[in-house]
């Protein structure tokens, strides 16, 4: 085909483009109308057959049910005090965890010597299942409140650690050359580029640990401990109370929800530019 002749593909703008405000309105709009409609859809039929009988109510107590277990556990005073422990264990231990995680993460993508002394190290522990490592904490700290956050930052270390450090490494050698070709200071490429690029990132990393951060926290309520929402779970479970096991676990996911929601502010406010909105269909 000639050039004369050559086709030219033309893309006609789309919502996106033309209503962007109105656009993302009707997005988030849209994610916020599934993100609840699924969970209360579920609900809603759980609810009808727990009420048609089509489930066994002494196994799977109905969502009303478990509701009103969550009040009597309130008013009997077991709901507040076991449900800031276990919240006040993953704040603990997630803050130190990631921040720890990613300053070493940080120190290891910048310094190669770093990354060569310690990846092999690291690495072999990372692949620890990190619950193998209760008995361990039990003896080395003597039973205790320290057990919960030990555990917990030492799950959230390796994931932020190895996240961060693979979004250090992964920067693309341009951003790099670029900014040593204007003979800047190496603190200068970090400051304005490794860092930057890295925080989306850094963030997914964070994400993925705000919601293991719980799992964990829970899990060592469950095994050891005498308070906590993993405690109100496994007390349930032993002494056959259905509706407080379900509340347990209704609470444990809220949380979860809360924390995921908690860094994915902290994420908007941070790299505004790395928006999660993006799909092959825009409208």
């Amino acid at each position: 085909m000639s050039a004369g002749n050559a086709a030219v593909l033309v893309r006609r703008p789309g919502h996106p483009e033309l209503q962007p405000r109105g656009y993302a309105q009707r997005l988030r709009a849209l994610r916020i109308g599934l993100g609840a409609g699924v969970p209360v859809l579920l609900v809603v039929l759980w609810q009808v057959a727990s009420n048609r009988g089509w489930i066994d109510n002494r196994v799977f107590p109905s969502p009303g049910r478990v509701v009103t277990e969550v009040r009597d556990l309130e008013e009997l005073g077991k709901l507040w005090p076991n449900l800031w422990a276990t919240t006040r264990r993953i704040l603990v231990g997630f803050a130190i965890g990631a921040f720890s995680g990613i300053v070493i993460g940080i120190l290891m993508g910048v310094f190669l010597i770093g990354r060569a002394a310690f990846e092999p190290l690291l690495n072999a522990l990372y692949t620890v299942p990190k619950l193998a490592l209760l008995p361990l904490y039990l003896i080395i700290f003597k039973f205790g409140e320290t057990v919960y956050y030990a555990l917990i930052v030492t799950t959230v270390f390796f994931f932020v650690w190895i996240s961060t450090l693979e979004a250090i490494v992964s920067v693309p050698d341009g951003y790099r050359e670029a900014v040593l070709s204007l003979r800047q200071s190496r603190w200068q490429l970090f400051r304005h580029v490794l860092f930057p690029a890295s925080l989306p990132q850094i963030f997914v990393g964070l994400r993925i640990t705000a919601g293991v951060s719980v799992l964990i926290a829970i899990a060592v309520e469950f095994s050891y401990g005498s308070t906590g929402i993993g405690y109100l779970i496994i007390q349930g479970k032993t002494l056959f109370i259905p509706p407080q096991t379900y509340a347990g676990i209704a609470i444990a996911a809220l949380l979860g929800i809360a924390f995921i929601g908690v860094v994915d502010i902290a994420r908007r406010l941070a790299v505004p530019w790395a928006g999660r909105d993006r799909s092959i269909s825009r409208g």
